[in-house]
């Protein structure tokens, strides 16, 4: 009996102590965007609408559009002198600069091998990180040569998200989060625990679920709860320690802290 009140005393004294997480709400921006990509520390905006990018600062606007390829499926803006733009129904790929005037067009249906690309995000250098489903592999492929640097292991289930910086990618699959170095190297792996999406900064990850987002620190599998106010999360972007999320026509901007 008495071992048995230590245990408790002590699970109760865990979770008490356990680290929450929470969000300091800064400000808010009007927006209009189908879909919103980054903002860096100077209030530059990225994001789309229909089939145009825009870039937005306080001083001006700039716009891409191709109409011959439609509505843009996915954008990243991790580096906004190499923007990559994924238009999905063409298998195409299109790389600005940060004036959004167009570097390079990748299209996937005239390199061999074939490549069916779902989902995006920048590598280093003249690097793309692309999932090709029909191989449902992840690679690392250079859109200056033409050429795969490195494929990881194929994976068994269906792809939900795709996230990068210069050093590490997660891939979000329906089964698993895998985490991989820059050759490819899966690192680690978490089981999906009803995990939707997620969003990185500086190694760090949230987790979008059923219930919310969490906060999952770099070279930690803890997640850590936020708590936020009561939000239609339409979208959200984690940078700079800061997290934006995106309603319907609000940016919010929120400082997070651990307690």
């Amino acid at each position: 009996m008495k071992n048995l009140l230590y245990i408790l005393l002590f699970a109760s004294a865990s979770l008490f102590c356990q680290e929450k997480m929470i969000a300091i709400a800064l400000d808010e921006i009007p927006i209009n965007a189908d879909h919103f990509i980054a903002i860096d520390n100077f209030g530059t905006q990225f994001y789309t609408n229909g089939n145009t990018f825009y870039k937005e600062d306080p001083q001006q606007i700039f716009n891409y559009t191709n109409v011959q390829l439609g509505n843009i499926t996915s954008a990243n803006a991790f580096n906004p002198l190499k923007i990559n733009l994924l238009y999905k129904n063409f298998n195409t790929v299109v790389v600005l600069d940060n004036r959004l005037s167009e570097i390079y067009k990748i299209d996937f249906n005239t390199i061999q091998p074939y490549k069916n690309v779902t989902h995006i995000s920048t590598g280093f250098d003249t690097t793309l990180w692309i999932f090709n489903q029909d191989l449902q592999q992840l690679e690392l492929f250079d859109y200056k040569t033409n050429k795969t640097r490195t494929t990881a292991m194929p994976v068994e289930s269906n792809v939900l998200d795709l996230e990068s910086n210069y050093n590490y990618v997660w891939l979000l699959t329906e089964k698993f989060l895998y985490k991989y170095n820059y050759f490819g190297s899966m690192i680690s792996k978490m089981e999906n625990d009803h995990f939707i999406q997620i969003s990185e900064d500086n190694g760090n990850l949230v987790i979008q679920k059923n219930d919310g987002l969490y906060f999952l620190a770099k070279d930690n599998d803890q997640l850590i709860a936020i708590k936020l106010p009561n939000l239609l999360i339409k979208q959200f972007l984690l940078t700079n320690e800061s997290l934006y999320i995106c309603t319907d026509e609000t940016l919010h901007h929120f400082q997070l802290k651990i307690r």
